[in-house]
């Protein structure tokens, strides 16, 4: 279970990577784009750390605060779920 767990966080976190630098390529072209509350959903399903990452890395979406503070408190608020769980469900590695 922890494999597949690891596995689907890799995928999810290459998806928001992607997704960021998709978006930002169509903002360039001035092109339909990928629509925000989409970029927050993949980061909510485990893309948090790569749509974050995506943000500063193709310096996207870094002057709306909604996304400046918004994918960090994603990714704290899952940090924190994650370790929550570990300790009440004592899953080793």
């Amino acid at each position: 279970m922890q494999k597949g767990l690891l596995i689907y966080l890799i995928v999810m976190n290459l998806i928001g990577l992607a997704v960021m630098a998709m978006d930002k390529s169509k903002a360039r072209h001035h092109v339909w784009r990928i629509p925000e509350k989409t970029l927050f959903l993949v980061s909510i399903l485990g893309g948090s750390a790569g749509t974050w990452a995506g943000m500063y890395l193709f310096h996207h979406k870094t002057k709306h605060w909604y996304f400046v503070v918004g994918m960090p408190a994603i990714l704290i608020l899952q940090i924190c779920i994650a370790v929550l769980i570990w300790k009440t469900h004592g899953f080793g590695m």
